[in-house]
């Protein structure tokens, strides 16, 4: 077991090596461009073989691997616009039960294919258009066993590599002299589209919107720093969010969401913060949802070293969970006379977002898209702005009377 655990682990950095390493002068050739135009994609073939072809208006190198538990092939491209692509494009056929697609970065997009069963990449090619015929990627798919497939995962196939690093800068942002860092963290994105309402409202976006609502608010104080995980639709890992927080030293960070749920009648906001125990059943379900965004996204969950582990134990247990409590209980205090909570609206459970050791952090669900009436409030523009105002009023204030209280 550590045999095969230690040739898999070196396999994804040398992925990650190679797709680092190999892709900057390609990356910096297309810095300014526009987005290659997808025209189609689709599955063919059965589960004997399966051939997966994306048609686009100019040919672009990739980067393609496997992920296992749930099986899976990743593409990575330059940024694509997948405009053109409908929700039906997202079926697939044979070995490839669906796909997805979406930006994972600035400038970099993905696509998942998730699989009905093992595979080997038997072939993968880009082909240049010809008169009449658009440009292609193509990937031949035939099964494999399980054993094979851990034994390639990682493995990479490709004409060109691509940049993994995450979107989230290394460098802390400049603050302005004497001011509070505050980092919005609107959920999911790129790739990842959350929840989707049924009238088919997409969580990233709602939750975007609001969360720049809130930045704007916030400005206008005059005493804030106010920082966006992404302030477009990229993908962001939700280590990356958490590190963007720390790096940047903030002094809260708030990340923002709409879930579903299968009862359509439940409706309201809830905040939540940090605990390894769920304060109950509906907590535990939704951490774990929200926990494998990335997966969802097609990157690799690992586990912190012991050492980081001891870390965020020790400290969020500490003046961090309490700031966070503190926090979240003035925060349903402020946000209860513009916008509806839920029956039960301070909960906790074990976010990976919310595990910044050193930044007092909430995850507020804004309400549920499953809820027809939740989804036109959290689509009305209106209804937006007013519910920020109190957000901003609310961080203003909590950190108001922590310098009161601290003088």
């Amino acid at each position: 077991m550590r045999t095969r655990l230690g040739r898999q682990l070196c396999a994804v950095l040398l992925v990650v090596m190679a797709v680092m390493g190999g892709f900057v002068s390609g990356a910096a050739a297309q810095e300014g461009a526009e987005p290659v135009r997808t025209i189609d994609a689709r599955a063919a073939g059965n589960s004997d073989r399966t051939r997966f072809v994306i048609d686009l208006e100019a040919a672009v190198e990739f980067a393609a691997f496997t992920l296992a538990d749930p099986y899976r092939v990743v593409i990575d491209v330059p940024e694509l616009d997948f405009s053109s692509l409908n929700e039906n494009s997202r079926d697939g056929r044979g070995l490839v039960g669906t796909f997805r697609y979406g930006l994972i970065a600035k400038g970099k997009s993905r696509m998942v294919l998730d699989l009905t069963e093992p595979v080997n990449i038997d072939e993968s090619f880009v082909l240049e258009p010809l008169e009449g015929q658009p440009a292609r990627l193509v990937f031949d798919l035939v099964p494999a066993s399980r054993e094979e497939f851990l034994e390639g995962v990682g493995k990479l196939k490709s004409v060109g590599t691509l940049p993994t690093k995450s979107p989230m800068a290394s460098v802390p942002t400049p603050k302005g002299p004497g001011k509070m860092v505050i980092v919005l963290d609107p959920g999911h994105g790129g790739i990842d589209d959350g929840a989707i309402g049924p009238g088919g409202a997409k969580e990233k976006e709602l939750v975007l919107q609001f969360a720049k609502d809130v930045r704007d608010a916030l400005e206008k104080y005059g005493d804030f720093e106010v920082l966006m995980t992404r302030d477009d639709d990229t993908f962001v890992a939700l280590d990356a969010r958490v590190e963007f927080a720390r790096t940047n030293g903030a002094q809260l960070m708030v990340s923002f969401h709409a879930d579903t749920v299968t009862q359509a009648y439940v409706r309201g906001a809830t905040v939540y913060t940090l605990d390894e125990t769920a304060s109950d059943g509906v907590s535990k379900a939704l951490a774990d949802k929200e926990n494998r965004s990335d997966t969802i996204a097609g990157v690799e969950l690992t586990d912190k070293p012991d050492e980081v582990a001891d870390i965020l134990i020790d400290l969020a247990r500490r003046e961090t969970k309490n700031l966070s409590i503190a926090f979240a209980r003035r925060l349903l205090g402020d946000i209860k006379p513009a916008m509806k909570l839920n029956k039960n609206p301070r909960r906790s459970a074990d976010f990976r977002v919310l595990k910044a050791p050193d930044v007092p952090s909430v995850l507020v669900e804004l309400g549920y898209l499953s809820n027809s009436g939740d989804e036109k409030l959290l689509e009305s523009a209106e209804w937006r702005r007013k519910v920020a105002a109190r957000f901003a009023i609310s961080i203003e204030t909590f950190f108001s009377r922590m310098s009161k209280n601290a003088g």
